[in-house]
């Protein structure tokens, strides 16, 4: 049995996708959503499962599904192989290794594209394994997005997902900057997209933000703003050695302060 654990705002679009593509595939998570499908009882889904697809929000949630709380390690015995798919530290990540058995298959395979991209089944895939498993997995992944980079051994894929995450928290805070200044200038919020959209100001944020789902949000632990300010931080843990971290640290507090916006 394939299974997706974290079935959240990724999650369930993602848990969906496999089904859809006819993939006998069941959820786990720790609040239930009324689904059929996903269960909140660990041993309705650890006994069975073959592949795992983490989801859960952070490196104490993993810990939780894998090691503690669920303990996937010592519940699921037919386990082969797990994809990472939370945006985690790489460091974390790949200590997974040394900690989990060696005849489970590992491969972080973090996603981009946000919620929309999930539900349209186009998200981005940051995969690191070796060639044989990466091939082997991309039928499953395909079921769930149209772009997959295989960034090298494992690891490697969370290392470019933060590093790509510190990209999108730069524009996030400050694109989320531009328009409240422009608000006090008096421009219009819409005619100003436009513009940036034409323009070397161009970037993700700004041009989705009509359909990211969290692009007007303010800042709260449990949103996606929270989670920009999570990825930052795995970001750091990542940086090489005397690396000058002024400027992300500097980012992660302006999203910290976000406010929400009402246009």
């Amino acid at each position: 049995m394939i299974g997706l654990a974290g079935c959240g705002r990724m999650g369930l679009p993602m848990l969906e996708a496999l089904r859809d593509g006819g993939v006998d595939a069941m959820g786990f998570d720790v609040v239930d959503p009324g689904l059929g499908h996903i269960t909140t009882n660990i041993m309705a889904f650890a006994p069975s499962l073959e592949t795992l697809f983490s989801v859960v929000r952070d490196e104490e949630q993993t810990n939780a599904l894998l090691f503690d709380v669920q303990n996937l390690m010592g519940t699921a015995p037919n386990l082969r192989r797990i994809f990472i798919c939370s945006t985690l530290s790489p460091r974390y990540v790949r200590g997974l290794r040394d900690r989990i058995p060696n005849h489970v298959t590992l491969i972080d395979a973090p996603m981009s594209g946000a919620v929309v991209a999930a539900e349209n089944r186009t998200l981005s895939f940051m995969l690191g394994g070796s060639d044989n498993h990466i091939a082997e997995a991309t039928p499953l992944l395909a079921l769930m997005g149209e772009h997959f980079h295989h960034m090298g051994s494992f690891g490697a894929g969370m290392q470019a997902k933060v590093l790509n995450n510190l990209l999108a928290a730069s524009h996030t805070a400050m694109t989320r900057l531009v328009l409240d200044w422009a608000d006090e200038a008096g421009l219009d919020t819409k005619h100003l997209l436009n513009l940036i959209e034409t323009s070397s100001g161009q970037n993700w944020l700004a041009s989705g933000f009509d359909t990211i789902e969290f692009a007007k949000h303010g800042y709260a632990p449990d949103n996606s703003i929270g989670i920009l300010v999570k990825d930052v931080a795995a970001a750091l843990d990542s940086a090489p050695e005397g690396a000058d971290t002024s400027l992300p640290k500097q980012v992660q507090t302006n999203i910290l302060h976000l406010r929400p916006r009402t246009s």
